[in-house]
């Protein structure tokens, strides 16, 4: 069944939530794969397959099909993935997860650690926009750029 096309229909919402993401990805102290990284890890978890599809697609200009592919287990694999990489992913996790987790003491002390007060905001509102889009892109189903073979 074909479903409405939300940024099309609402696209002074659109344009808000474009706004946040610009931000993020333009104006923090963010590295652009880091933001990619967590996008794409909040997308598995929501399952958006369009925004997996997307930011896949950005992580492949810049990481390994090995890296990527391995991003669901991140937490097996340390040492394919930076400590402020697996900090973020694992912030990305419980941010996203929060009606599971309720931003445990321990998570936030472990982000913090990591990242300075700026970074571990605009980290946040990363993810936060990340799980708006998810919201929007997986029930109203977004198409994939992805073909099958």
């Amino acid at each position: 069944m074909a479903r409405l096309n939300w940024y099309e229909i609402a696209p002074d919402g659109a344009k808000a939530l474009l706004g946040v993401h610009h931000y993020v990805t333009r104006n923090t102290g963010l590295p652009e794969e880091l933001i990619h990284l967590v996008f794409l890890r909040v997308s598995q978890i929501n399952g958006c397959a369009h925004c997996i599809d997307t930011h896949g697609r950005d992580l492949r200009k810049t990481m390994s099909v090995d890296r990527i592919a391995l991003v669901p287990v991140w937490d097996e694999v340390p040492h394919l993935f930076s400590d402020r990489e697996r900090a973020a992913l694992a912030w990305a996790e419980e941010v996203t997860r929060l009606s599971e987790t309720h931003a445990s003491d321990a998570a936030y002390a472990a982000a913090a650690a990591a990242f300075g007060p700026k970074d571990l905001v605009d980290l946040t509102i990363a993810i936060a926009a990340m799980n708006a889009f998810n919201r929007l892109g997986a029930p109203f189903r977004l198409p994939v750029a992805a073909r099958a073979a």
